[in-house]
């Protein structure tokens, strides 16, 4: 009989992995995930499938998912569900659901996948202008941090009216084999969007990283009062179901829409469903519970480059100069906003100690809880999904 345990077990390899390593690893899966989900998204509609049916399935199947895990793991800490939450759960499934994935659904239909990709990394900046408008965070033009938020936010807001405003040549277009087989391309029925208003679509993907960031300020008051997660998540997919099958029932007649007319449908569905809104919104959380939001939101424009590379190959995805220079405008703008959002950390954590410091100096006059830092709301909630 073989000496089971003198051979490691899998735990026991696992644990022996740094944990920095581990978190650049699942960070890197991620945005592998994600970036399929955009590509498995345009593939779906260039297949013909509903942008409402679309939507329902998928949060079908990401309720399903969560549901179980909501229940057993949060039974404790789950608060009753009163009117007044439910009301609140329901307002932000309508921002953070049904606009966020409707909007995210018509833009990419009218672009391609690398520029919903590219808009995407607005959502920190955008995220920060409301903040500072609705008063939740403080701006401090005296200081490097407040400086570097606000010209990134400027960059964002650059980037993304280029990419609107101006489309530009073709800088790169895939060439396709003279005499091949069927390719990817042929089989799904893909391509880029061509006859389809291109600023139109960027005016629904801003639409949709408005929703997003609006949804992501709007839950951080919810979350203080609501700290399960996974509950707090399932009900808002409930109420965006609710919402999504309403809307449907209006504007979708066609029962033909509601059928999975092919392979490629199913596993888009199945792709969105489970993996997009399922494993990877469980890594996020993982990444974002170890690492820190500003740490996850670092690897938003490797996405954006798995996308370029997966939409050349799969979507045979054209690219223009307005997109490159906006999607350039927009990542730099991103890390501007991370890099401030770190230094202010790094300046709120440090004023406790100095004012501790201070206090023990001078006979202990001032106590540390009088020293606020500049940050009354944190800029990326522990809790997102991506679209």
């Amino acid at each position: 009989m073989a000496d089971t345990a003198s051979s490691p077990s899998f735990k026991t390899m696992l644990c022996s992995i740094p944990e920095r390593f581990q978190l650049h690893i699942s960070m890197l899966l991620l945005q592998f995930g994600y970036a399929g989900f955009h590509v498995v998204s345009r593939a779906a509609l260039n297949m013909g499938i509903s942008k409402l049916v679309f939507p329902v399935y998928r949060n079908i199947l990401a309720l399903l998912l969560l549901l179980p895990f909501a229940y057993f793991l949060e039974k404790k800490e789950r608060p009753p569900l009163t009117l007044n939450f439910a009301v609140q759960f329901f307002l932000l499934a309508v921002v953070g659901i049904t606009a966020n994935q409707g909007f995210y659904l018509l833009g990419l239909d009218h672009t391609s996948p690398t520029f919903a990709s590219a808009i995407q990394n607005s959502v920190p900046a955008i995220t920060f202008l409301m903040a500072a408008l609705l008063r939740i965070e403080q701006v401090r033009l005296n200081r490097k941090d407040g400086q570097a938020k606000v010209l990134g936010t400027i960059l964002c807001v650059a980037g993304a009216s280029v990419i609107t405003l101006y489309k530009g040549p073709t800088i790169y277009s895939p060439a396709q084999p003279l005499h091949s087989a069927p390719t990817l391309v042929a089989w799904l029925g893909l391509g880029d969007a061509s006859g389809k208003s291109w600023t139109l679509g960027c005016i629904f993907l801003i639409g949709h990283c408005l929703s997003w960031s609006g949804w992501l300020v709007l839950q951080a008051p919810v979350l203080k009062k609501y700290p399960a997660r996974l509950s707090f998540t399932s009900y808002q997919l409930f109420f965006g179901l609710i919402q999504f099958l309403i809307i449907a029932a209006f504007l979708e007649r066609d029962s033909q829409a509601w059928l999975v007319h092919s392979g490629g449908e199913l596993f888009s569905v199945f792709y969105a469903g489970v993996i997009a809104s399922g494993i990877a919104f469980a890594v996020q959380i993982w990444c974002i519970d170890r690492g820190g939001p500003v740490f996850v939101a670092v690897y938003q424009p490797v996405q954006t480059l798995v996308v370029a590379i997966m939409s050349s190959i799969a979507l045979a995805e054209e690219f223009y100069l307005g997109g490159i220079i906006g999607a350039v405008l927009i990542i730099a703008g991103l890390y501007f906003v991370l890099w401030g959002k770190s230094e202010e950390k790094k300046l709120a954590a440090a004023t406790p100690k100095a004012a501790i410091q201070s206090s023990v100096e001078h006979g202990g006059n001032r106590t540390a809880g009088a020293i606020k830092p500049s940050l009354t709301q944190p800029l990326l909630p522990q809790s997102t999904e991506n679209v």
